[in-house]
C-alpha cells in the first residue's frame, strides 16, 4: 500500500506522524464562516448583515479576517455588492453544504432576524430584575430584543451588539454612553432576620454577615456615609450575581443592600425589608453604550423607551443617539 510504502522509505527511524486536519483548531472562526456564507449567497455585505442582524462593518470585519485566516481573497468588492473570486465560490460551495449538513442535525433554535431585531448586551441581574418586567413594553409591537447575557465587557462592533447596559462608574472609551440611573442603597433583610438585628446604630450590623455581589464598593459607601470605615468579615458572604444576592437575604443568610430599582420586586413582595433606613448613593451607575456611528432604527427606538423608563431627560437622549 501507498502509506506502507511511504513508511517503509522514510530515512529518519522516528515514528510516522500524521497530521489530524479535522482537529477544531484547523477550522477558521465559525462567526467568519456564517458572515461569509451570508455575504456570498445574498451577494452584499448590507444584505448579510440585515439578514444576520449585525452590522455592514461587522459582516466586513469578520470576512476580512477570514481572508487572513486562509490567505485568500473570497470577494470582488464591486458598485452594486460583491462577487465571489474562484477561491471564494469554492469555499462557498464547501460551506453551504456543510450548514446544510448541520442544520439536517441540528435541533437548535434559531434565532430571529430582520431589522426590527435589536441585540442588546446586559448584566443577567439587570436583566432578570430590570429589563424582564419591561420587557412587553420595550418591546410592543415593533421591536424583539435579543439578549446577550454576558458579565463581560465585550466588544460591541466585533460582537455585533447595539446596544449595551451595565453597571460602571463613567463612560467607557469607544463606545457611546448615556446614564439611565443611579441607585441610593440601604440594608435590608428576611423578614426574620430583621426582627432579630432591630434597630439602632448602624454598626450593630456588623454583627451578622454582609451579603456582597462582585465588590464591596457599595457597603462600604454606606457605612462611610454613617462614619464608619467598613473592611469585609470573615462571615460575610459574596456572589457575583445581584440575584443570588437577594435570594440570600431573603434565605435569611445575611444582611444585604437593596439597589432599587433592581430591588424592588423583591421588596413589594415583602421577601426582603428594611433594617435601616439610612440611604447612601452608590459609587456605580447603571449606563446604556453603544458603539459608534449611526444607530438603526429599531436600536433607536428601544434606547428612546429605554430611557423614557429610567426617567433620562429628552436632550440627553438625544445627544447620545445623534452622537457619531
Amino acid at each position: 500500500m501507498v502509506w506502507h510504502s511511504m513508511i517503509d522509505n522514510r530515512t529518519d527511524k522516528g515514528p510516522a506522524v500524521r497530521m489530524d486536519h479535522s482537529l477544531p483548531s484547523q477550522l477558521p472562526p465559525l462567526d467568519t464562516l456564517r458572515a461569509f456564507e451570508a455575504a456570498a449567497r445574498l451577494g452584499s455585505f448590507s444584505a448579510a448583515a440585515e439578514g444576520l442582524n449585525l452590522t455592514h462593518g461587522a459582516i466586513s470585519r469578520q470576512v476580512a479576517k477570514l481572508e487572513r485566516w486562509l490567505g485568500l481573497k473570497l470577494f470582488q468588492r464591486e458598485a452594486r455588492g460583491v462577487k465571489l473570486t474562484p477561491d471564494g465560490d469554492r469555499l462557498y460551495v464547501s460551506t453551504r453544504e456543510a450548514f446544510a449538513l448541520i442544520g439536517a442535525y441540528s435541533d437548535r433554535w434559531t434565532e430571529p432576524r430582520g431589522s426590527a431585531v435589536v441585540r442588546l448586551s446586559a448584566l443577567p441581574s439587570v436583566s432578570s430584575r430590570w429589563l424582564m418586567p419591561r420587557l412587553a413594553e420595550l418591546e410592543g409591537s415593533d421591536l424583539r430584543i435579543l439578549f446577550s447575557v454576558d458579565h463581560r465587557q465585550v466588544d460591541l462592533q466585533e460582537e455585533g451588539i447595539d446596544l449595551a447596559l451595565r453597571c460602571g462608574r463613567g463612560e467607557v472609551p469607544g463606545r457611546v454612553s448615556l446614564q439611565l440611573f443611579e441607585e441610593w442603597c440601604y440594608p435590608v433583610a428576611s423578614p426574620e432576620l430583621a426582627k432579630t438585628i432591630g434597630s439602632g446604630d448602624a454598626k450593630r450590623l456588623l454583627k451578622f454577615p454582609l451579603i456582597h455581589d462582585s465588590s464591596a464598593t457599595g457597603w462600604r459607601a454606606w457605612f462611610a456615609e454613617q462614619g464608619l470605615d467598613y473592611r469585609p468579615a470573615t462571615h460575610d458572604r459574596r456572589f457575583e450575581d445581584y440575584g443570588l444576592v437577594l435570594d440570600a437575604a431573603a434565605c435569611g443568610l445575611g444582611i444585604a443592600l437593596a439597589r432599587p430599582p433592581l430591588a424592588q420586586r423583591d421588596l413589594d413582595a415583602g421577601r426582603v425589608v428594611a433594617v435601616d433606613r439610612r440611604i447612601a448613593r452608590n459609587s456605580v451607575s447603571y449606563w446604556l453604550d453603544r458603539p459608534p456611528g449611526k444607530l438603526r432604527p429599531a436600536a433607536a427606538q428601544l434606547a428612546a423607551r429605554l430611557a423614557a423608563e429610567a426617567g433620562v431627560a429628552p436632550a440627553a437622549l438625544a445627544t447620545f443617539i445623534d452622537s457619531d
